[in-house]
């Protein structure tokens, strides 16, 4: 590490350790190895504090600028893959079983790692940076455990930022926008049950295949019919299990039925959870079946900061012009749960792009490293302006 080396220098350094990271994927908190090479690397830049173990595999490093006091303000990548094989091909990938880098995470965390070996060198600003390396972004809302764990005042943070790459965003582009970003993400699994019988004689036994398919398609008039057609809101069903190939001549006596609802407004997303309620006690009751709802609440909608989307706008644009930053895209229904610390601090999250890429969650996505120093760059430009 020293204050002469180039951003550019850096960024191929970090190439390395994304492609390290990518070969090594590890799930939800259990990050053993890529959360000491985040922890080495961070000591390595002689950050000021390094604290792990936060939400078990978490890593904070703390930047203390040298022109004085100031507000603290925290950066965020998050760390964990996915349970996919993956189908690449890549000399880089993955060497485990059933778990890759599908979503860019390896890339989030080699970009910040980036910043902090440029930060920790240079310090030209006034406050504080603390680095939040996050588990569990995939399903295990390992940013709401941090949060739970006290992240937010044992470091005295005042705002926070994210970033997430974003395929078919061309390399070296940015968007974001003001208020809600992306969805909110909830769950559910229904059981439709009854005693079962001979399929030649369905008169004599309620029939749980039939009133799934009415259900099925009953749900869809929440988002076609209940809701305002100008507030978003996604029902799929996206599971179903019953019966079996062997037995075809026999009716079951239940079927499981699972899928996702994404809601932007948080009381469109009470409203939809009631209407659901209602429809599929409804529909069990119409076909004489015992109806039980598992529901499991997932992230809650991602709001920017009118006020710091304009200064990650600002940073963006300072880096890649204005031409090539987007502040108003469409929202997406996708969730993160970097809307737990929206929730409890004023920030935003911002898509970075990945270029004509395969699309996240993709067995052949693969993070575009030519993005690093892109990612890099903002990094750096939004810690300038906010510490100035």
């Amino acid at each position: 590490m020293t204050p002469h080396e180039t951003l550019e220098q850096i960024a191929e350094d970090a190439m390395a350790w994304r492609r390290q990271i990518h070969e090594h994927p590890e799930l939800l908190f259990d990050l053993p190895k890529t959360s000491a090479l985040v922890a080495e690397k961070l000591r390595q830049f002689e950050c000021d504090e390094v604290v792990t173990r936060i939400a078990q595999s978490g890593v904070v490093g703390v930047i203390r600028g040298r022109l004085g006091s100031g507000r603290t303000i925290a950066l965020r990548a998050d760390m964990d893959a996915l349970p996919m094989s993956e189908q690449t091909n890549l000399p880089y990938a993955s060497k485990v079983p059933n778990m890759m880098h599908a979503c860019g995470h390896d890339g989030h965390t080699a970009m910040l790692l980036a910043a902090a070996r440029h930060l920790a060198a240079h310090r030209d600003f006034a406050g504080t940076v603390v680095l939040v390396f996050q588990p569990a972004e995939e399903g295990g809302a390992g940013g709401r455990k941090m949060i739970e764990e006290g992240l937010l005042e044992r470091f005295g943070i005042d705002e926070v930022f994210g970033m997430h790459n974003e395929p078919g965003l061309p390399v070296g582009s940015f968007a974001t926008r003001p208020g809600a970003i992306l969805a909110a993400g909830d769950r559910f699994m229904v059981a439709l049950s009854g005693r079962g019988g001979h399929a030649a004689e369905p008169h004599r036994t309620p029939d749980p295949v039939l009133a799934s398919a009415h259900l099925v398609t009953a749900l869809q008039s929440i988002a076609s019919r209940y809701t305002d057609p100008f507030d978003p809101v996604v029902v799929s069903v996206t599971y179903m299990e019953c019966g079996s190939r062997t037995a075809l001549n026999v009716i079951p006596a239940s079927i499981n039925i699972g899928g996702t609802i994404r809601t932007v407004d948080p009381q469109t997303r009470k409203s939809v959870e009631a209407r659901f309620r209602e429809i599929v006690s409804m529909t069990g009751k119409l076909f004489g079946l015992e109806a039980e709802i598992d529901w499991r609440p997932g992230y809650p909608v991602t709001v920017n900061d009118p006020e710091m989307t304009a200064a990650a706008i600002a940073a963006a644009s300072s880096v890649a012009g204005a031409e090539r930053v987007d502040g108003n895209c469409p929202r997406t229904m996708g969730s993160e749960d970097f809307s737990y610390m929206l929730e409890k601090r004023p920030g935003a999250f911002i898509w970075i792009g990945n270029g004509d890429s395969a699309g996240l969650h993709h067995p052949a996505y693969d993070f575009n490293d030519d993005a690093i120093i892109h990612g890099l760059r903002y990094w750096v430009s939004l810690v300038d302006q906010r510490l100035k």
